[in-house]
């Protein structure tokens, strides 16, 4: 996304607040047009003063000169407050747009993007970008409104000197523009170095136990260092190519204002200009130095706004999960059929999936078996709709799956895997997860003791009520398990896929999986993926999966008499 399509995105943001932006753009406006009545009204008091005497009261002039910093001070709240409301707003919007792609991202997607990332982007991303472009605006409205103001009293005043103003500015204006293309290009090398630092916290965060196992605390504080310091270093080329424009412009502003001064002097001292005259015109063209200079500090936050932006943006524009079906199915029979699916992942020197044909029929027990890489996993995507084949078909009871949408075809699937995630919360929310009826605490309980797990929640102060911690880390391996096994028997969904779910239990929470497989068998479609082959001896039929198709079928005395890939593998783990 280049800089225009950014610019663009942003203002269909802007557009919803065009009234607050208004409003504060009429607040500052009004605030602006303040500012030259200061010089002006030091020009009526001391010609009045001085050489006509003294007409009014003299306790008036503190009173006006403090009304009117007061009334410019009002005016200034109030855009200030219109205008971070309008930016709130706007950061609510585009947070929530952020949040729904992500939740219909492609799952291509997550394959890099990390949720270390993708929280930076959704949550860090548009609050500071937002600010940023908040003051940046009240930076500018207030600024240049009041340098017109100003401008337009000295022409006023005197409009052959104000001209020479203008001298300068091409020579400003190329030279802005220079730096702010280099500004630019920093500012995207800055972004990604920081993505890359978000990174490396989010995998360290994540992989904690991982890191102090392999006691890398070293490794990976070396890693952080390098990617701190070349974030560091990133940081101080944005910060210094930032720091030239306030002295070129104040270089260049300098050389007008020094002409026009010089010449003021000079005039007075010709008597063409009365001391009020002089005065009002050298505080009036004195008073524009400060907002030129503000004005000039706004391309730092607006360039690192626009390149996080940007981030955002292509955050909101990444591809959703197609789902182009238009037929329900409300309850499945459970019976699946794979024919002649391939498919190969991008990048891939071979199809996941070769010519699969597979059949599962309703309240069967299937297991699909066989090394890493042999496509059991990717099955699963495949009928969840996660991967996409590129041939063949598959079915949910005699109907192609891309005709089903996919909330319809979803909602018949249970899921167990190795990969358990929980979410923040209680036991009770967890294991209702999803549901539209609200927590029913009956059935909460049935399925916390159908997968043996209420005897541990009833010990706890708050029972079912207890907070779990991040992803359940206040619960053993086993629990959290068997907590996912509940989630999945609240949803009692026709078809329940356990993949790998027992690869890296005990022995004890193993045997309370295979309860769960043998109380569901008959009464649910179920297909098991395990390395562990004792876990599977029960299937009715057990799939031998090499190279993405199915090399063997049967049951385990019929493959065991076969004595083929299945009887190897057995064998093999018999003598471990």
């Amino acid at each position: 996304m280049d800089d225009k399509a950014t610019f663009e995105k942003l203002l269909t943001y802007l557009r919803h607040q065009w009234r607050a932006l208004a409003a504060a753009l009429v607040f500052f406006l009004l605030s602006s047009a303040v500012e030259p009545v200061i010089p002006a009204l030091f020009k009526v008091l001391i010609d009045s003063g001085f050489q006509e005497g003294l007409k009014y009261p003299l306790w008036l002039v503190p009173v006006v000169v403090i009304g009117l910093f007061m009334i410019r001070g009002f005016f200034n709240f109030a855009g200030t407050f219109v205008m971070s409301h309008a930016s709130s707003m706007m950061v609510l919007a585009l947070r929530t747009d952020l949040m729904r792609a992500l939740l219909k991202a492609d799952a291509s997607l997550f394959t890099t993007l990390s949720p270390g990332k993708a929280v930076a982007k959704v949550i860090n991303d548009p609050q500071q970008a937002s600010r940023a472009l908040s003051n940046a605006a009240v930076n500018v409205v207030r600024n240049a409104t009041t340098l017109l103001f100003l401008l337009a009293y000295l022409l006023y005043l005197n409009p052959a000197l104000t001209a020479l103003a203008f001298i300068t500015m091409p020579l400003l204006g190329f030279s802005v523009k220079l730096i702010r293309k280099r500004l630019l290009k920093v500012g995207e090398a800055q972004y990604a170095a920081q993505m890359k630092l978000v990174a490396t916290v989010d995998d360290n965060a994540r992989a904690w136990r991982v890191v102090r196992t392999f006691d890398a605390a070293d490794i990976e504080m070396a890693r952080f260092e390098r990617d701190a310091q070349h974030h560091r270093r990133m940081s101080m080329k944005q910060v210094s190519t930032s720091a030239l424009i306030t002295p070129v412009t104040q270089v260049f502003a300098a050389i007008g204002v020094s002409i026009i001064l010089t010449l003021a002097i000079w005039q007075a001292s010709q008597g063409q200009a009365t001391v009020g005259e002089f005065v009002s015109f050298i505080t009036a063209l004195l008073m524009t130095i400060s907002p030129m200079r503000q004005l000039t500090d706004v391309f730092t936050p607006l360039s690192g706004a626009m390149v996080a932006m940007k981030g955002a943006f292509e955050l909101t524009a990444a591809p959703s999960e197609p789902d182009t079906g238009t037929r329900t199915l409300d309850k499945s029979d459970g019976e699946i059929a794979f024919r002649q699916v391939t498919l190969r992942y991008d990048g891939a020197s071979a199809p996941a999936l070769n010519g699969l044909d597979l059949h599962v029929g309703k309240g069967q027990t299937v297991a699909l078996v066989g090394s890493s890489g042999a496509g059991k996993s990717t099955v699963v995507s495949a009928l969840l709709r996660f991967a996409h084949p590129q041939s063949g078909e598959i079915t949910l009871d005699g109907v192609p799956i891309n005709d089903l949408k996919l909330a319809s075809l979803r909602r018949n699937f249970a899921v167990v895997s190795q990969d358990i995630i929980l979410f923040e919360g209680t036991i009770a929310q967890n294991v209702a997860y999803a549901s539209t009826h609200g927590v029913d605490r009956q059935r909460v309980e049935s399925a916390l003791r159908a997968a043996n797990l209420w005897n541990h929640v009833a010990t706890l102060p708050d029972g079912m009520d207890s907070d779990i911690g991040t992803n359940g880390s206040k619960l053993s391996g086993g629990q959290r398990q068997r907590l996912a096994i509940a989630r999945a028997l609240y949803r009692n969904a026709p078809i329940w896929i356990f993949d790998e779910a027992t690869s890296a239990l005990d022995s004890e929470s193993e045997s309370v999986v295979q309860k769960s497989i043998e109380d569901l068998r008959g009464s649910k479609t179920l297909i098991i993926i395990a390395h562990r082959l004792s876990t599977i001896r029960n299937a009715d039929v057990i799939h031998v999966m090499s190279e993405g198709r199915v090399v063997e079928s049967g049951s385990h005395d019929a493959l065991m008499a076969l004595g083929g890939l299945y009887a190897g593998m057995v064998r093999i783990q018999a003598t471990h």
